[in-house]
């Protein structure tokens, strides 16, 4: 349900230009990764398997065939990666917790050597002087638990809570900063609506009640972190994007889809959480703000706890039009953009503006609800090789985006772009190259990019 081309066209090599302008005092950068993008070991040491697993396993679910059993091993490679991220400069680093390495089942039994990796893990980035930034659920579900039902399933977020606990007792005297989600709306939609994604559901608007037993997840993991962490800060990274009309595309029909589409990516997960309520799903034909008993008395205390602060991931905007035929099941129509962008190797517009209008809007249509903002992901994909100036030109332009929000008066603290690491990227395998390090997944040897350069003399000059 996102506006991601996957038409394939390569952005034009640019100049990178100056670096971006000064950023305010201890703003925090860094970098991200996934578990089940980068850390292979798919079967050591008793991880059980998730759901990402099985649907690579499915004849056509992802390009070519590849999987994430090996992916870039950083689970034995641990230490080799976290000394590029000393060389990098990097203040904090975001990864995932693999749910299935941790409670292989799910639930229950606990496994030793899977909470083992991310205490070295953890011990190895403060040894580094970087702070550890884990993220508890970046979509890889125990299969187990969606062999019961998945996140369609009330328990699962019960289980989420108890799965919280067992990680914070482990990381949480070493470990400040959490991340309960990663994009909740992605994996809804993708892996529950539209089934492009695992666990491969295609339910369309049945997938609806993932969304709150994604958010009812949250609630319970952060108040169990928040149980064991004193002083924890809790954020959630959503997927945000600003919503536009194309010139040709403003009567009133266009406008409500518009508005249909800002409410299901954007405001059907930050409104809970920010305002703890959910949004006018009128146009979903769901005017029952009970959902039919999915939402429950006192489920939208727990899931709108205050929040440290909310992560942002940000790729481009989304295009939109009324539906050509409304009876297709959704209120709107994704639409190209009429304006002739730059686009990454994943086909993706390259927006930076869109950043500044997505952290102004949020700032206006929040207002004091709105906690302190980390970026938690931003990023393109581009050809393989060492010289990406296509890249670094997106970073700095997407920079430049961000300190314009700053100015505006938007409390931004933090930037991690996407990603270290050239990495397994879900359904297209390992055709997109994200990472400020190329990653020959042959051999598994890594070789940093002009942009990883370009971002250290960044990250030093802010430290300078």
């Amino acid at each position: 349900m996102t506006a991601r081309s996957t038409r394939p066209s390569p952005a034009p090599n640019a100049a990178p230009g100056d670096l971006p302008p000064r950023f305010p005092a201890g703003f925090l950068w860094g970098a991200s990764t996934a578990a089940y993008q980068i850390e292979g070991a798919a079967e050591k040491d008793g991880k059980g398997p998730s759901v990402w697993d099985t649907f690579v396993r499915r004849p056509g679910a992802v390009r070519d065939g590849h999987t994430g059993d090996v992916a870039c091993d950083h689970y034995h490679r641990l230490d080799e990666d976290v000394a590029l991220m000393r060389r990098l400069g990097l203040g904090a680093y975001r990864f995932s917790v693999s749910w299935p390495r941790v409670l292989p089942t799910g639930a229950g039994r606990v496994e030793p050597r899977g909470l083992d990796f991310y205490d070295r893990l953890v011990d190895a980035l403060l040894g580094a002087g970087i702070e550890p930034t884990p993220t508890l659920f970046h979509w890889d579900l125990p299969q187990a638990l969606e062999d019961r039902g998945g996140w369609l399933d009330r328990e699962t977020a019960y289980r989420f809570g108890e799965y919280a606990a067992v990680v914070a007792e482990r990381l949480g005297d070493r470990v400040r900063r959490w991340i309960t989600l990663n994009e909740p709306f992605v994996h809804m939609s993708f892996g529950y609506g539209f089934g492009v994604h695992a666990p491969g559901r295609a339910l369309l608007l049945d997938a609806l009640p993932v969304a709150h037993h994604q958010l009812l997840g949250h609630g319970l993991a952060a108040a169990a972190l928040r149980a064991a962490v004193p002083g924890a800060q809790l954020l959630v990274a959503n997927n945000c994007t600003p919503v536009r009309l194309r010139a040709d595309a403003r009567g009133a029909a266009d406008r409500a889809a518009a508005e249909a589409y800002d409410v299901l990516h954007n405001r059907l997960f930050n409104d809970p959480l920010l305002l703890g309520r959910y949004p006018d799903l009128s146009a979903y034909g769901t005017p029952d703000p009970a959902w039919g008993g999915v939402v429950r008395e006192g489920d939208l205390d727990v899931i709108g706890a205050p929040l440290d602060g909310l992560g942002v991931n940000y790729y481009n905007p989304t295009w939109v039009t009324a539906p050509a035929d409304p009876s297709a099941g959704l209120p709107f129509d994704l639409a190209e953009p009429e304006e002739a962008y730059a686009r990454t190797a994943f086909g993706w517009p390259v927006v930076p503006e869109g950043l500044t209008e997505l952290l102004t809007e949020l700032a206006s249509r929040y207002g004091n609800a709105l906690p302190p903002v980390w970026i938690t992901e931003n990023g393109c994909s581009q050809p393989a090789g060492l010289r990406d100036g296509a890249r670094i030109a997106y970073l700095a332009g997407h920079l430049d985006a961000l300190a314009r929000a700053i100015a505006a008066g938007v409390d931004v603290r933090g930037y991690f772009t996407w990603s270290l690491l050239d990495n397994f990227e879900w359904a297209e395998g390992y055709h997109q190259r994200f990472g400020l390090v190329e990653v020959d997944f042959a051999t598994g040897a890594r070789t940093p990019r002009e942009s990883f350069d370009w971002y250290r003399k960044l990250i030093a000059a802010h430290r300078g």
